[in-house]
């Protein structure tokens, strides 16, 4: 007998899923027997668990542009997937969710492994349905699918156990109350109204100093955001999600912006009077200009988000593709490039800044700063970065300089720790020939990355491949972006019975489940220990020993961060190595204006 759950791996078929990420459990029985009869195609990949299966489907979707699919039995295993879900919610990607269900006959009953599924993922959703009737889960998958795609989010089908193993009806009688839905979704042109577009240009027309800030809702124009810059004489900020919309080698773009963002992009924001924001809802406002300092144009898809950042002039509801090709006669080549050219000195002294930081070692310590800097010269073509949340997203953010066909993605908006491992293991499924690298603090391997090393070896031969794949372990024994907030933020002191960590011999762990490990101590060795890693023939984890008391410096520190790192100070147990090392990597932002000093010298 076909039963619905057949019938649902078909339908994810037609849907172009070829994949389903996840963690078996009785709940969901039925569908583990149709993914055995379905002979691959969709596949069943085993995480180690729910969150990280969560996590998969949300990488999926970040590095091939497909919906991602996961699923998870009832009651726990539904729980689980909740923070992989909220992180594909908030990073806008389309995730559908299979989720099982205790059997419609004892639902209501407090039965075990019984919780309100609906209501549990209600806010998570943007549409949760559950399927109550074998009728019925032809129009609901559909939906699902057509949701997570307009939408750009997640998407939750629930199904109990016995409608799971019930006969498929694929076409339900025709009756009243019966719906016959289809499979298929087309992405439309959304464009601005045409006298918002004339105002946006006179707005960017007018500005002498225009600052561009871009995120992943700018991913597929990145052509246009090139020309746009290029007429504006604008440079180019990067939100974290769009780090991979422009190549760092652009001498106008000026990187990361924020906390662990660059002065050049600190500089050039605080300085502008036209502030041009596209496919981004960076939410810091001490990042911004001040209110009145600079108008403002923004490019948004979501017109719920227009305007919600920096109070603009211009509200531009679009796609960004299609609504800069629409601007883009309306603007005016600007004559004077002082502003450019300032931006460029700026880029290129902040990369001399960055350089010079990351070759200072203390105490026969690795640098992380050089960890980032040594893999940034040696990126393959092609490779797909990923990164956790940790201070190690500094140095990712940084240090590394992505080039035109590189991908690179993290936790955005949730930035939640454990996504990097799971979203390079799905990476490495959907891209087999290229270059995988995961950016991983000890915490966050500490969280679940070492258990989904298990993943790669029970997945080994299709990890293995003509391509890399590297997770880079910074082992400082500490939770080290939390530290630093606990001392700038907080005024406290480290607190170490929260902050310290086990130490744990990641690359020895990697050896012996199957897998390549190397390990590295010594800063001289940081080059060579990458050049193997990147020649192995196998997964690889790739601890370095590295210093935990070298602080991410944010472009500029306000008065009230000066008054609580010195209050901190006082008590802090790593006092000594803190003021030593920020001072010396503080200099090397003031050797850059050291009057007599040459560009080519500092």
């Amino acid at each position: 007998m076909r039963q619905v759950a057949d019938f649902v791996l078909e339908r994810l078929r037609a849907w172009g899923v070829h994949r389903v990420f996840g963690y078996p459990g009785d709940g969901i029985n039925g569908l583990l027997g149709a993914f055995d009869r379905a002979d691959g195609d969709p596949e069943f990949i085993q995480a180690r668990h729910e969150e990280t299966a969560a996590f998969m489907a949300c990488g999926h979707a970040k590095f091939t542009g497909e919906v991602g699919c996961c699923t998870a039995t009832s009651g726990p295993g539904a729980i689980h997937l909740l923070n992989g879900l909220y992180d594909a919610k908030l990073d806008h990607q389309p995730v559908v969710a299979l989720v099982g269900q205790q059997k419609t006959l004892c639902l209501g009953s407090h039965y075990q492994q019984e919780i309100a599924l609906e209501q549990l993922f209600a806010d998570v959703s943007e549409y949760c349905q559950m399927v109550v009737h074998p009728g019925q889960a032809r129009h609901v998958i559909d939906r699902a699918f057509k949701t997570a795609l307009t939408t750009r989010g997640v998407a939750t089908v629930v199904i109990p156990e016995d409608i799971q193993e019930a006969k498929a009806q694929p076409s339900p009688p025709k009756a009243h109350g019966s719906v016959f839905s289809s499979v298929g979704w087309s992405r439309p042109r959304i464009l601005p109204d045409e006298d918002e577009l004339r105002r946006a240009a006179g707005i960017l027309n007018q500005g002498e100093r225009v600052a561009m800030l871009i995120g992943q809702g700018a991913a597929d124009a990145e052509s246009e955001v090139v020309e746009t810059a290029e007429l504006l004489g604008a440079g180019v900020a990067k939100a974290l999600l769009g780090r991979a919309v422009l190549p760092d080698d652009l001498p106008w773009v000026t990187g990361p912006i924020g906390l662990l963002g660059s002065k050049a992009s600190d500089e050039m924001i605080q300085h502008c009077d036209t502030l041009f924001m596209i496919g981004t809802s960076f939410p810091y406002a001490e990042w911004l200009p001040d209110e009145g300092q600079a108008r403002g144009v923004e490019i948004d898809i979501d017109g719920r988000m227009i305007g919600m950042r920096y109070p603009m002039d211009a509200h531009l509801v679009g796609d960004a593709k299609e609504t800069l090709r629409a601007l883009i006669p309306l603007l005016h080549r600007k004559e004077d490039r002082s502003w450019r050219r300032r931006i460029e000195k700026d880029v290129q002294e902040w990369n001399r800044i960055c350089d010079k930081r990351a070759e200072q070692h203390f105490g026969g310590v690795i640098n992380p700063q050089a960890v980032a800097a040594e893999l940034s010269s040696r990126l393959p073509d092609g490779a797909i970065v990923t990164a956790d949340s940790g201070s190690g997203t500094n140095w990712w953010a940084r240090n590394l300089k992505l080039r035109k066909g590189m991908s690179a993605s993290l936790s955005g908006t949730l930035a939640t720790m454990g996504p990097a491992v799971p979203y390079a293991i799905a990476a490495r499924l959907a891209h087999p020939d290229r270059p995988v690298i995961a950016f991983v603090g000890d915490g966050a391997f500490q969280m679940n990355g070492m258990n989904e090393m298990i993943t790669v070896k029970r997945y080994l031969d299709r990890m293995t491949g003509r391509a890399p794949l590297i997770f880079c372990v910074l082992n400082n024994q500490d939770l080290n972006q939390v530290t630093w907030e606990q001392r700038a933020m907080g005024g406290d002191p480290k607190y170490p019975a929260s902050q310290e960590i086990p130490d744990v011999p990641y690359a020895a762990f990697a050896e012996l489940i199957g897998l390549g490990g190397i390990r590295c101590d010594s800063p001289k060795r940081v080059g060579s220990a990458w050049d193997k890693a990147l020649a192995a023939d196998r997964p690889v984890v790739l601890e370095f020993a590295v210093d935990r008391e070298i602080a991410p410096i944010p472009p500029h520190i306000t008065l009230e961060q000066g008054r609580k790192a010195a209050k901190a100070a006082v008590r802090d147990p790593e006092r000594a190595g803190v003021a030593a090392r920020g001072v010396r990597q503080k200099l090397t932002e003031y050797a850059e204006h050291l009057p007599g000093r040459t560009r080519a010298n500092v």
